[in-house]
């Protein structure tokens, strides 16, 4: 495979490998062919629509969590629209439904609020619930679905079967970053609660947080889980992962803008970990970069923070080869998903640049962003 050639990238700038994403989108594919399921493309961890083109050729359509993600999907996309919230707006619903064909609710209330609207229609749009399990293994609360008093999703002991009626679908989402082993976990607990309402139901959706595109996730033991479902239930299992779409595709190239001393080297980068990879203090987690190691195994060892004002503001300590100096390109990897759906311009720090690189085309600049960006978010 063809080496980038980091230097014909502007810095900051994500860019998405395109043959790596058609890596995971076939891998996706398979699961599709090997089950008859439909995976969508969950957009709240990759929204990055000149992809689009692409990934729809693979899967069957986008999930949103917001009107916005529901236009984008409709508008781009341009095949299945499915929506989750937490909670719709009275003033917002109408729109969505001119963008959805699914519609899950978070409560009865919801849906005996916005039923009659929904199916009054004169498209035809499925309506499902989402349920807790009250079950997950994910160990950061802010990304536990099912942490205690959550807000997602009916727990059991508020589930209403006698209200049912017009419910074509079960949805249910408590995974974060994981294996089919845990979904496997994850179903016998679901079945236990809410399995025998699935009966009366033509699809369930598994949610997202499958790392089907990570090199040691046990896609045949997915398969047959989802076979399993299909089977027992008569149902259309549906999944809705982001990241497994977007998994190792993105690299954000940076440059060193100085390095200092306080106590040891500290190099100063033209990125930002609270702006531009939020998910690294609030995982948090600890990206790769392309020729670094941990502290100390290599000769120098430097501290990487961000350009912002925040004191805390700092990606980490590598070690590398050569001394750091400015100029120097650093490279990030994995910073595709939850990156470009979740940066801001905290500071006034300038968003990254949006770039596709394929082997034809070398480095493509699709978006940058300027002063009107950060203008016209505010008044």
């Amino acid at each position: 495979m063809k080496t980038i050639d980091w230097n014909t990238a502007p810095s900051p700038s994500y860019v998405v490998d395109e043959r790596l994403l058609l890596r995971n989108l076939e891998i996706l594919k398979s699961v599709q062919d090997r089950t008859g399921c439909d995976i969508l493309l969950a957009l709240k961890g990759f929204s990055m629509f000149s992809t689009f083109p692409m990934v729809r050729q693979y899967l069957k359509g986008i999930t949103s969590s917001s009107l916005f993600e529901a236009r984008l999907g409709y508008e781009e996309f341009g095949k299945e629209v499915h929506a989750y919230a937490p909670a719709y707006a009275e003033h917002e619903i109408d729109e969505y439904l001119k963008y959805v064909d699914h519609i899950v609710f978070n409560s009865f209330d919801q849906l005996n609020k916005y039923k009659e609207k929904v199916q009054s229609l004169d498209k035809h749009v499925s309506i499902g619930l989402r349920v807790n399990p009250g079950y997950s293994e994910v160990e950061t609360p802010l990304y536990d679905p099912c942490y205690i008093n959550s807000r997602l999703g009916i727990p059991v002991d508020s589930f209403r079967p006698d209200q049912l009626d017009g419910v074509e679908g079960i949805h249910f989402h408590a995974m974060c970053e994981q294996g089919s082993d845990v979904l496997e976990r994850i179903l016998v607990h679901f079945e236990e609660k809410y399995g025998e309402y699935l009966h009366q139901m033509k699809w369930i959706n598994f949610g997202g947080g499958h790392h089907i595109t990570r090199e040691d996730y046990d896609v045949d033991k997915l398969v047959s889980l989802i076979n399993y479902m299909q089977e027992k239930y008569d149902v259309k299992v549906i999944l809705e992962p982001g990241e497994a779409i977007a998994l190792n595709t993105g690299y954000l190239v940076t440059t060193v803008l100085d390095v200092v001393k306080n106590g040891m080297e500290i190099a100063i980068l033209d990125t930002s970990a609270t702006c531009h990879m939020p998910d690294v203090l609030e995982m948090p987690y600890r990206p790769q970069i392309i020729g670094a190691s941990t502290p100390n195994d290599k000769p120098y060892t430097y501290r990487l923070g961000g350009m912002t004002c925040l004191a805390g503001d700092v990606i980490g300590d590598y070690s590398f080869d050569e001394p750091l100096k400015a100029g120097d390109k650093i490279v990030f990897t994995d910073m595709a998903h939850y990156t470009m759906v979740k940066n801001h311009m905290f500071n006034g720090v300038n968003l990254p640049s949006i770039c596709l690189y394929n082997e034809d085309e070398g480095v493509k600049v699709v978006r940058q962003f300027g002063y009107e960006d950060y203008r016209n978010r505010l008044s």
